[in-house]
């Protein structure tokens, strides 16, 4: 479980020497405004601020960002007023608060022909602060990681809205590690059997992967070095959601999907 010196290290660590009081003080009014109410997991509803707090602080956003993450429902769920969040936290905290409260309160439907207006409705709120959409992201991702709480129809619905738009967006801003987990978490529920396949097929061929991974990138670096080229190379395995789309588009089965590993070459490093 998170906790909030987690939290305070990351930051520290992305912004050293920074007052981190402002968080302390948002996590102390999370917690008394939250207090008694609990998550269908059972678990104090305190957690899941923490761990929206917790992505944003991995992802090295400011200060006010990651204390508006902790505050993020304290005025939807809670009897917390936008007045008493501007009053103890300041204009640009109570801004970002309010924004995400409005995006909450949107009615997003997820069916092809409407997502233009899907966007808008979004892109109109990143014109006023980019960091609202930013914390919508991260709170999206930790409801998909806990999205085995809640019934299945509801599991459906939430992710089709996810794969339709709030992957989408995080792809366009070039988040690109939130777009793919959400993608994968969205697979797990909309195609749960197809899910299970690739995570076997893909896990049991793992020590092979690894040691591919390894050769591979050990070959480019030295060629890399042979041409006087300084650079970092990285390779991953390709997510789920990406092979199983490929799978399905192609009509081919998991044995014929070759390329499931891709390679990144940073030059310069």
């Amino acid at each position: 479980m998170i906790r909030l010196n987690d939290i305070l290290e990351k930051v520290s660590l992305n912004f050293p020497g920074v007052d981190l009081s402002l968080i302390e003080k948002a996590y102390v009014y999370t917690a008394k405004v939250h207090l008694g109410q609990v998550r269908l997991s059972g678990e104090s509803y305190l957690i899941h601020p923490l761990e929206v707090a917790a992505i944003l602080a991995d992802m090295k956003m400011d200060i006010a960002t990651v204390a508006a993450g902790l505050l993020h429902d304290t005025v939807e769920d809670t009897f917390a007023t936008p007045e008493e969040v501007r009053e103890l936290f300041g204009p640009e905290i109570a801004a970002l608060v309010d924004g995400l409260t409005k995006i909450s309160k949107m009615t997003l439907a997820t069916h092809e022909e409407q997502q233009s207006e899907n966007f808008r409705k979004m892109l109109l709120a990143m014109s006023k602060d980019i960091r609202i959409v930013i914390i919508k992201l991260a709170d999206r991702l930790h409801n998909m990681r806990t999205l085995q709480y809640l019934a299945k129809e509801s599991q459906v619905k939430i992710s089709q809205e996810t794969l339709d738009i709030y992957a989408p967006i995080a792809g366009r801003l070039g988040i690109d590690r939130i777009k793919t987990e959400l993608e994968d978490l969205t697979l797990r529920y909309l195609h749960p059997e197809e899910y299970q396949n690739l995570t076997a097929a893909i896990a049991w061929k793992k020590e092979e992967r690894e040691k591919y991974l390894q050769e591979v990138s050990s070959i480019i670096s030295e060629k890399l070095a042979s041409y006087g080229l300084a650079g970092r190379v990285s390779g991953r395995p390709k997510h789920f959601h990406s092979i199983y789309r490929k799978m399905k588009a192609q009509n081919l089965e998991f044995e014929q999907v070759f390329d499931l590993i891709a390679f990144r070459i940073i030059l310069g490093e």
